[in-house]
């Protein structure tokens, strides 16, 4: 039997450690950005994209800088992107699942209440930490300001419905304590799993 476990979390509340937490548990996890990040360099995704924008594609991979241009200018354009690259995600998953059909399997999703995935899985666990601690994370990156912070924050779902929402919640404010409850839940959901 396969238990399907969502992962997700908003920005910066330490959702990319916990997944690899989980897979350096031996627990095979399947990355929804990471995917579509192959999708775009190189990938399935390329021809569709350059057909619909072709000043999207750079040296045969798409730009997201020009996605994000093209889709502020023209929100519709959203779709047509979403059109082409949720079925090969879709497929990309499928196929994860052949290779993973027995046993405990982890898909790390950022927007996985927002896509509805939670519909197909069998349950989801939320990573949180306090806003203080998120906000101190994503703003020492040196990546974004304060003010992309908070708009990527007004386009996510709001942590406390996030949380609402779980079947299990992992606190992330320290490496030892995430990683005790990961390999905990990791137990409990294995003992099941064999049950």
């Amino acid at each position: 039997m396969t238990r399907l476990l969502g992962l997700t979390g908003s920005i910066g509340m330490g959702k990319s450690t916990t997944a690899q937490m989980f897979a350096d548990a031996g627990v095979p996890v399947w990355d929804a950005d990471a995917t579509v990040h192959d999708l775009y360099n190189g990938g399935g995704a390329v021809g569709a994209i350059e057909d619909l924008l072709p000043d999207a594609i750079i040296d045969g991979a798409v730009s997201r800088d020009v996605l994000k241009a093209r889709i502020t200018a023209d929100p519709t354009i959203l779709t047509k992107i979403e059109a082409i690259v949720h079925p090969l995600v879709a497929a990309s998953r499928a196929k994860f699942l052949e290779v993973h059909p027995i046993g405990l399997v982890v898909f790390d999703i950022p927007l996985l209440f927002e896509t509805r995935a939670d519909a197909w899985l069998d349950k989801v666990v939320v990573v949180t930490a306090p806003a203080a601690i998120q906000r101190a994370r994503v703003l020492d990156r040196g990546t974004m300001s304060e003010e992309q912070f908070g708009m990527i924050l007004s386009k996510q779902m709001p942590d406390a419905e996030k949380r609402a929402r779980a079947n299990y919640i992992i606190e992330t404010v320290t490496m030892d304590g995430t990683r005790a409850a990961v390999h905990k839940l990791i137990a409990e959901l294995r003992d099941t799993t064999h049950a």
